[in-house]
């Protein structure tokens, strides 16, 4: 069994963006139900585009 370790929070910067409202009610109605911040669910989308482009 692997050890518990306390997490590290990464930093972070605030940037302002604008998204499209289409964009904005898409992303709120996935996240209805879950634990999901829709930070964090940009994040994980832009992380899988970085990694999508670095395949490329």
């Amino acid at each position: 069994m692997a050890k518990f370790r306390i997490p590290k929070i990464p930093p972070t910067t605030n940037k302002t963006i604008r998204f499209p409202n289409d964009v904005i009610e898409e992303v709120e109605a996935a996240i209805v139900g879950k634990d999901c911040t829709f930070s964090a669910f940009v994040i994980a989308a832009v992380r899988a585009a970085l990694e999508d482009l670095k395949e490329e």
